[in-house]
């Protein structure tokens, strides 16, 4: 234990004397000094904190999470290329600063676009954990409060992470690991960013100006000194006219004679004796057989030709084929069309369900399985047996589910008109809703096959009791 405390102790003192040592040269040559400490801790809080942890468990994973997050990766560098260059020079213009700021972009939109391809992927949590979070680099660009977004930008991705954590726990708790170190960066990096670029990135006063923005990898080009020098003179042949001198020969030998313009101009009241006088008898207002006659009939209207205008086209649907099939353990509904005969038995509890953008159609389930996810779906029906995790319906419209044997969870995320058929079995079902209006819960009551229908609560009521906000319904809901 003794060792190891005087290693990292000595560790610490050879860092502190590698940035001193940086500062002083930086400061020693007169010109601009180079603030390299938000780079240094940039690297050592956030670049080898939870971040590292997550790299090595994701390379260890292999496959698809492996591979974003090596795109996860080159997010990071580009970042830290914008840090290098904050350190070195002034605040740029925002064109310049908008040229800097556009490969890191670029990459954020890889790690999303890497995920958006995958939805029948085994690991699609996995992915859609890193794709909520990873705005969280953008925070270079934001200002006055570039730390409080990278915390939202970790709360985006508690939903899908906790997801992960509960279908692996116990079973592989690498993978609780692999969440928590990703967790475990939003934190490194909102502590840094507090800390060294409070109200915004944080660009060096003394450093030089950044006229442009560097390539990949390169240091930034130098400004330009002006033009390559003429060449020698010919002998015999005189020497061109200067630059100067020629676009002034040229523009005079291009400019106007406005002489006989000012002349005419110039002759005073005699100006305007070739206009025409205006008499009584022509003026309208004065005229009454004129304002009769200036009236336009509708026959002398020209009416366009039927056909004759170009009707805007409307913007053609693009209709994917329908899709239902099982993927390693998680069978996939798409695109389903009108559809009322979809019906799908598991051949083990462990399979999942993803019903994805369907209109109009019917799925039935026999027999018992994981989990059941209705996603931006249109008037979609939904019966099943049973259920050992949860059932969700986000982001639809129209959504009738009901269960006939046990369902632990219900969870309503974003939808309009939700109808759920509760078994007797599924009595102490919880009900989980936000952000959705028109959900109705029927409850079975007595043998003969009746419900009774409750409506859950879509407006609420806070107030403050001296110490916290107490919120309760109001009495009229929906």
């Amino acid at each position: 234990m003794a060792e190891q405390r005087l290693s990292a102790i000595a560790d610490r003192l050879e860092k502190a004397v590698t940035r001193l040592e940086s500062l002083g040269k930086g400061s020693s040559g007169g010109g601009s000094e180079v603030n390299s400490e938000i780079v240094d801790e940039f690297d050592s809080q956030v670049l080898n904190g939870k971040l590292s942890k997550y790299f090595e468990l994701s390379k260890k994973f292999g496959g698809e999470i492996s591979e974003q997050a090596e795109i996860v990766r080159k997010c990071f560098n580009r970042e830290r290329e914008i840090l290098v260059l904050a350190s070195k020079h002034k605040q740029p213009k925002p064109d310049v600063t908008a040229q800097i700021m556009k490969p890191l972009g670029v990459c954020v939109d890889e790690t999303i676009a890497y995920c958006e391809k995958r939805r029948g992927s085994k690991v699609f949590n996995h992915l859609m954990t890193v794709k909520e979070g990873i705005g969280c680099v953008g925070w270079v660009t934001v200002a006055p409060k570039p730390a409080p977004y990278v915390k939202e930008c970790g709360d985006q991705s508690l939903f899908y992470g906790n997801r992960v954590k509960k279908e692996y726990k116990g079973k592989d708790n690498q993978h609780c690991e692999w969440v928590d170190a990703y967790f475990g960066m939003f934190k490194d990096l909102q502590e840094y960013v507090k800390t060294y670029h409070t109200t915004g990135l944080t660009w060096n006063p003394e450093g030089t100006e950044l006229t442009s923005a560097p390539a990949a990898g390169g240091p930034p080009p130098p400004p330009a000194v002006g033009g390559p020098p003429p060449p020698p003179p010919v002998a015999g042949v005189p020497p061109p006219p200067p630059p100067g001198a020629a676009a002034s020969s040229a523009s005079s030998s291009k400019k106007p004679d406005t002489t006989a313009l000012f002349a005419q101009i110039n002759q005073g009241s005699s100006v305007t004796s070739n206009l025409k006088k205006v008499t009584k008898d022509m003026q309208t207002h004065k005229n009454p057989e004129l304002r009769a006659s200036s009236v336009v009939k509708d026959t002398d209207i020209k009416k366009p030709k039927a056909g004759s205008a170009a009707k805007p086209t409307p913007a053609a649907n693009v209709q994917r084929p329908p899709k239902c099939e099982l993927v390693n353990n998680k069978w996939i509904v798409e695109y389903q069309e009108g559809n009322s005969n979809i019906e799908i038995t598991p051949t083990n509890s462990k399979e999942a369900i993803y019903i994805y953008k369907c209109n109009k159609s019917t799925i039935k389930v026999h027999g018992k399985l994981n989990s059941i996810v209705i996603d931006s779906c249109k008037r979609v029906g939904l019966v099943f047996d049973s259920t050992i995790s949860c059932v969700e319906a986000v982001n639809s419209q129209s959504v009738q589910i009901q269960v006939t044997g046990y369902c632990p969870t219900i969870s309503i995320d974003k939808c309009d008109g939700c109808q759920v058929f509760l078994s007797k079995e599924s009595l102490n079902c919880e009900i989980v809703s936000a952000k959705s209006s028109e959900m109705n819960i029927s409850v079975p009551t007595g043998d003969e096959g009746d419900f009774s229908e409750f409506a859950l609560p879509e407006q609420f009521k806070s107030l403050w009791n001296g110490k916290k906000f107490v919120t309760e319904c109001t009495d009229i809901n929906g």
